[in-house]
């Protein structure tokens, strides 16, 4: 299982990007600004928990280590 983390800020687009913490990412946001979501074995877990935990916020996967989730 992978540990997977949001943006507390959001893109110039408005989304909330999750990342690939385990994995790395050379985006990800400033540790300050991460949000844990949890443990997952893919990011359409992690994002459908996100989404589920912030039905108010556009979220999306980053395209660099969540590219299977990564929408716009």
């Amino acid at each position: 299982m992978d540990q997977y983390i949001i943006n507390k800020n959001s893109q110039l687009n408005g989304d909330h990007e999750v990342h690939n913490k385990t994995k790395g990412c050379s985006y990800l946001p400033a540790l300050e600004n991460q949000i844990v979501i949890g443990n997952f074995y893919n990011c359409q877990q992690a994002v459908g928990q996100a989404k589920a935990t912030w039905p108010t916020h556009k979220i999306n996967g980053c395209y660099w280590c969540s590219t299977a989730c990564h929408t716009s």
